[in-house]
């Protein structure tokens, strides 16, 4: 393992996960890049909310701005589990589907390795949701760790 892609996201259960595959990619001395996606939804009611505020002022949020706030929330994120003396990291945020995004950053940044968090779901949960981390090890060139937790 050179370079390491690990999924993060804000929320208790996905935390140890990102210690834990942090911990693995600084012992074999691989280079770790954390990744947020801000999906396309919840990018779009942002954008909705901040421009009628803005529209007085001329204003607007764009995708270079929601990119930026998903590049600083994998960076809180990775400053909140690691801590002062964890592994060294690189944070990236990206706008749209999230296995697409995935996949798009662990090619463009020739990472060799993806670690990514999985909510458990029913055989027909699945079948009528989709879910994002089937996609990505379906899809993917690479290894792909995953584990999964409850809604």
């Amino acid at each position: 393992m050179h370079r390491a892609l690990l999924v993060v996201d804000p929320i208790d259960p996905t935390k140890q996960f990102v210690k834990e595959a942090g911990e693995i990619v600084d012992a074999v001395g691989a280079e770790l890049l954390l990744l947020h996606v801000t999906s396309e939804s919840e990018y779009n009611e942002t954008q909705k909310a901040l421009n009628d505020l803005n529209t007085s002022e001329g204003g607007s949020y764009g995708v270079s701005q929601a990119e930026a706030g998903a590049k600083q929330l994998a960076e809180e994120v990775g400053r909140d589990v690691f801590g002062a003396n964890g592994p060294s990291f690189e944070s990236v945020g990206r706008v749209g589907d999230t296995s697409s995004q995935v996949l798009k950053v662990a090619e463009d940044r020739e990472c060799d390795h993806i670690f990514i968090a999985g909510r458990k779901r029913s055989p027909s949960g699945k079948a009528i949701f989709g879910d994002t981390a089937q996609r990505v090890i379906l899809n993917s060139n690479v290894p792909v760790t995953v584990t999964t937790y409850e809604d």
